[in-house]
């Protein structure tokens, strides 16, 4: 058979060859050049730099005066301890370890064991270095503030000071001594002490709790705001995001309330205020079984006293009497246990035993606290055991002064303006007592399960005022008593 010829043009027949030769030459270009580049050195890039130990996180945060995570706490004491085992001179690692023994007591409510340890801790940190050692003084005056013993958070707080006046994390245990001692004038000029040296997202959160007593509440909440968006840890974080949902309910905002609870408790799983502060909610929105659990979560990881009482009045709220008195058998449990530990638990007594026990044991116990530290929640809670003990005559002289926008710091408290409303009621002051009522309703219409329907009971009962102006004196301002008496042991005597 005759072969085919190709008739195509010499150079068309030549392209192909010269395609295939430059196609192999730059393939082979590519892979010499590909090899040169695989025999280059990398450039080198340095390894991240590994997150500190737990214990070092925790004594970071400590010694900036902010929160730190349980796990933290607990290595930076494991951590002090051993060293100490082996440096028992070392009056820096003594005071560091007994103001996380504070720290931990505080967030475990595991008083009994922790703060006699931190005493021990701190006291032999002033044995060693007895003069110069702020340090030391600073964490006694934490742990007074931790027992609710203002006295001696303030003389500790001072000597402190004394020593350092620069020291800006003292100021803060100063300032709550000098609230929980009613004296808002030294608390005021403390906390301009404490801008004028410091700014951050601690001092931020310290300023809304002077800003929130003085009835700032949109002050308060910017300042924990901001303090929430720059903190320096999840810990930190959290505690910033649970005060401002503490805020957020006690305006009556429920979803912002738990919204800011819940964000605090996915940052850090152990911030049980925030899980009580949840539970507070959640019954507030009526969703009581979530409630129940929350509160049964908080109260098995920090026993505190409080959230014993909270749980125990949403049973009563719920007719579930003996549900109710477990709990309130666990608070007086829990009070016993603080008391080992050397806390002042007097002021919750009183409430307690008010409202749900011995009224006139209520007075008796609520008197002596304000002889010692007359603060505004004194004050209120003083007022209202001497009404349940029949006392109403007085028991307006001190429910004013809780109320007293002067001198008591204008704290806006729907409780503290529902008893007061009540005891003018039970005076036969309808004017003010319906203007309390209402006042209490209006700013947070659930701050309390019992509560809450009293004070609408009673506003029914008020019925609508009568046409036209009130008379003279009626509206119950802060001077309708005829005035708080100066003398001591009287509202107002110890005020400054």
């Amino acid at each position: 058979m005759e072969s085919q010829q190709d008739t195509r043009d010499p150079a068309d027949r030549r392209r192909p060859r010269v395609g295939r030769r430059f196609l192999l030459t730059s393939v082979a270009g590519c892979a010499v050049l590909g090899g040169g580049l695989m025999l280059l050195p990398r450039e080198s890039t340095p390894p991240p730099a590994p997150a500190p130990a737990p214990g070092a996180q925790a004594l970071t945060a400590v010694a900036a005066g902010a929160p730190a995570t349980l796990p933290g706490l607990a290595a930076l004491i494991g951590e002090r301890e051993a060293h100490l085992r082996t440096h028992p001179k070392d009056a820096r690692s003594w005071a560091v370890l007994g103001t996380a023994y504070v720290e931990q007591g505080r967030r475990t409510a595991d008083a009994a064991s922790c703060y006699p340890r931190a005493e021990r801790a701190l006291r032999t940190s002033l044995k060693v270095r007895g003069r110069g050692n702020a340090e030391a003084l600073e964490g006694m005056a934490a742990l007074a503030n931790a027992r609710r013993d203002f006295p001696a958070a303030r003389t500790w707080a001072e000597a402190a000071l004394k020593l350092d006046r620069g020291r800006w994390t003292t100021y803060p245990q100063l300032i709550d001594a000098y609230t929980g001692l009613g004296d808002y004038k030294a608390t005021g000029r403390t906390l301009d002490k404490l801008l004028e040296l410091r700014s951050g997202p601690a001092v931020r959160a310290w300023a809304a709790t002077v800003y929130r007593d003085r009835g700032r509440r949109e002050d308060a909440a910017a300042a924990l705001s901001d303090a929430a968006a720059a903190a320096r840890s999840p810990a930190e974080q959290a505690a910033w995001l649970e005060r401002v949902g503490q805020l957020a309910f006690e305006r009556g905002d429920r979803e912002e309330a738990l919204r800011h609870f819940r964000a605090a408790v996915r940052l850090d799983p152990d911030q049980r205020a925030a899980q009580a502060g949840e539970a507070r909610t959640l019954a507030a929105l009526g969703r009581t079984t979530e409630a129940l659990n929350a509160y049964r979560a908080a109260l098995a990881r920090q026993p505190l006293p409080q959230y014993a009482l909270e749980l125990g009045e949403l049973y009563e709220s719920l007719g579930l009497g003996q549900a109710a008195r477990v709990q309130y058998d666990l608070l007086r449990e829990r009070v016993r246990s603080s008391a080992a530990g050397g806390v002042d638990d007097e002021l919750l007594l009183g409430q307690f035993e008010a409202d749900h026990g011995d009224a006139r044991a209520a007075v008796r116990r609520l008197r002596a606290e304000w002889l010692r530290q007359p603060g505004t929640a004194v004050a209120d809670a003083l007022g209202w055991a001497l009404h349940r003990n029949g006392e109403d005559t007085e028991a307006l002289k001190f429910a004013t002064a809780a109320t007293d926008k002067v001198h008591g710091g204008g704290v806006r408290s729907a409780p503290y303006a529902f008893h007061r409303g009540m005891i003018e009621r039970e005076l036969g002051m309808s004017w003010p007592a319906r203007r309390h009522l209402e006042e209490a309703l209006r700013i947070n219409p659930y701050f309390s399960p019992l509560q809450v329907p009293l004070a609408r009971e009673a506003l029914r009962a008020l019925g609508e005022p009568p046409a036209g102006a009130p008379p003279a004196g009626a509206e119950g301002g802060e001077d309708e008593d005829g005035g708080e008496p100066d003398d001591a042991g009287e509202p107002g005597g110890s005020r400054s």
